[in-house]
C-alpha cells in the first residue's frame, strides 16, 4: 500500500466535535491528501461492536469529505464503506485518536476498537488508536499526533492479516519521554468494580458505574506493562474469537463432523 495515495477513513467513538478525532485528522493529513471522515453525531463511548437496526440512521455532511452519523461507532464504518464511499471504498481504516487507552478488556466494550473491527470485517485493514491519560489528567494529545503518523507508516511496511486488526496505545507521557515501542498481547484490566449509588432529583436510586479499574501492569508482555513503561504498545487482535485449545479437547468429546444439506440429500 502507497500511503501518500491511499485512501484513508477516520472515525472515532468520541464523536464528530472530539479533539481526538482533530488530532487522527492531523495524523491521517500528514500521510495521505486523501482523508475522509465518518463520525457519530454524539459520544458512544463503551458502545462497543454494536449496529442500529430499530431505527433509521442520517448521514449529515460537515463539509467536504467529513460526515456525522446519528450512530455507532460500528454504524459510522459501515455507513463510510458501504454507502458513503461506496464508488471509491477506503485503502485504510484509522479509528480514534480515544481519550483514554483501551487496554486488557477494555477492547471488548470500546467503540474505538469496533471502528477498527468493523473495518477490519469488511475486508480493509484498520488500525485503533488511544491516548491513555490517568483519571482526572489532561490527555498528552501532541504524545499520539508527534508519534501517530509514524506508527501508522511503520505497521503499514510490515502489514497484517486481513483477519486482524491493531490496536495501538500511546503512553501518557511527553512526547519526548516516550521509551520505545513494543508488540504486546491483551493485558487484565476490567471495569465495573466501582459502583457509585445515590438519588436522583425525583428521589429515584440509581448505580452510576465508575471509570475505575483493577488492573494488572506486572502482566509480562502486555499492552498494560507497556504503557505503564513509557512505551506505545501495538495489539494485534483476532477477529475469530474461537479458543483453539478449548475446541480441540471439546471435538475429542463430540468427535462427530457436521455435513452440508446438499451432501445428505
Amino acid at each position: 500500500m502507497k500511503l501518500s495515495t491511499s485512501r484513508i477513513l477516520v472515525s472515532n467513538d468520541d464523536g464528530i466535535h472530539a479533539p481526538g478525532l482533530k488530532s487522527l485528522e492531523k495524523i491521517a493529513k500528514s500521510i495521505s491528501r486523501d482523508v475522509w471522515v465518518v463520525a457519530p453525531e454524539t459520544e458512544q463511548s463503551a458502545s462497543g461492536h454494536s449496529l442500529t437496526l430499530t431505527v433509521p440512521l442520517r448521514v449529515r455532511r460537515v463539509s467536504a469529505r467529513k460526515f456525522a452519523v446519528n450512530g455507532t461507532p460500528t454504524d459510522c464504518v459501515l455507513l463510510a464503506i458501504n454507502h458513503i464511499m461506496r464508488d471509491h471504498r477506503p485503502d485504510l481504516v484509522l479509528s480514534g485518536v480515544n481519550a483514554g487507552g483501551n487496554l486488557g478488556e477494555d477492547v471488548t466494550y470500546s467503540g474505538t476498537v469496533a471502528a477498527a473491527m468493523e473495518g477490519a470485517l469488511l475486508g480493509i485493514p484498520a488500525i485503533a488508536l488511544s491516548q491513555v491519560r490517568k483519571n482526572g489528567s489532561r490527555v498528552l494529545w501532541s504524545t499520539a499526533e508527534h508519534h501517530g503518523a509514524d506508527m501508522v507508516r511503520r505497521l503499514v511496511d510490515i502489514g497484517w492479516p486481513s483477519n486482524v486488526l491493531l490496536n495501538v496505545n500511546f503512553p501518557d507521557v511527553h512526547h519526548d519521554h516516550v521509551t520505545g515501542i513494543t508488540a504486546t498481547r491483551q493485558g487484565r484490566r476490567k471495569i465495573g468494580d466501582a459502583l457509585n449509588t445515590g438519588i436522583d432529583p425525583r428521589g429515584h436510586p440509581y448505580v452510576w458505574i465508575g471509570t475505575e479499574r483493577d488492573e494488572d501492569p506486572s502482566f509480562p508482555g502486555s499492552d498494560l506493562e507497556a504503557v505503564h513503561a513509557g512505551m506505545i504498545s501495538v495489539t494485534p487482535l483476532g477477529l475469530d474469537l474461537t479458543h483453539k485449545s478449548t475446541l480441540t479437547s471439546l471435538r475429542k468429546a463430540f468427535p462427530g463432523k457436521a455435513r452440508s444439506v446438499a451432501a445428505r440429500s
